[in-house]
């Protein structure tokens, strides 16, 4: 078992240092929930919702945005090149020190 350490800058500009589990098949948006940072995932990580997005502001390899998740970007607020929503992020190895901050939450 091996955690690796995400930085993860909130909405006030604080960042939080998480540990995260490579071994229990968790994605981003979970494991802000997990630390009680203010993201919903109303969807519960179906890509149907941009509740959990996230820009990326390391230089990691990422999974590719599949199509359900370059759909709900077109239609998110404040989406930046670097938006992804964490849910579709799953955390594994290479992703130690990957630096992400939470978007603007939406008015919606």
């Amino acid at each position: 078992m091996s955690d690796i350490t995400i930085k993860i800058k909130d909405r006030e500009g604080v960042v939080h240092e998480l540990q995260a589990p490579t071994d229990m098949a968790m994605n981003i948006m979970e494991l802000c929930k997990a630390y009680e940072l203010p993201v919903e995932g109303t969807c519960g990580g179906m890509a149907m919702c941009a509740s959990c997005q996230c820009y990326i502001l390391s230089d990691h390899e990422l999974p590719e945005k599949q199509d359900a998740e370059e759909d709900m970007l077109d239609q998110a607020f404040y989406v930046e090149d670097n938006s992804r929503l964490g849910c579709q992020i799953p955390i594994t190895e290479d992703l130690d020190g990957l630096e992400i901050e939470l978007a603007p939450e939406s008015e919606v």
